[in-house]
């Protein structure tokens, strides 16, 4: 089985709200919450992959240093095995804006269960929850 590695980031504003995303129409798992983020490229590290998705899909700048590894997620689909290192990131330049055309939402964390998951995001919530 293909073993799929993407980087995910947990956003965090001064309130302590989490940055949800729901994947636009035409992507697999259309219409499911998410955090940002998005497949690592070949030669890229987890850190740089969230770096350029996130000016990409939200228009915001990101230093490394400013990533904190978390947790990681570890789930079989029917059709690959996805691998999820998930940072938590409390501080970046820019206003957060949806360019590719997602909604976007920000959560408290004990309603992150409200916003319907992909099946490997959903063990991520207690984690979330515990931190914050």
């Amino acid at each position: 089985m293909k073993v799929v590695l993407v980087a995910a980031c947990a956003l965090v504003d001064a309130d302590g709200r989490v940055l949800l995303a729901q994947r636009p129409a035409g992507k697999p798992m259309a219409g499911l919450w998410e955090f940002p983020g998005g497949k690592i490229e070949a030669g890229e590290r987890p850190e740089q992959s969230l770096i350029r998705e996130l000016k990409e899909e939200l228009g915001i700048s990101v230093k490394e240093d400013c990533l904190a590894p978390f947790t990681f997620a570890s789930h079989a689909y029917p059709d690959f095995h996805l691998l999820m290192p998930l940072y938590v990131c409390r501080r970046w330049e820019g206003t957060v804006t949806a360019l590719e055309g997602q909604q976007l939402a920000w959560v408290r964390p004990n309603r992150l269960r409200d916003y319907e998951m992909p099946p490997a995001d959903i063990p991520l919530i207690s984690h979330l929850m515990a931190l914050l």
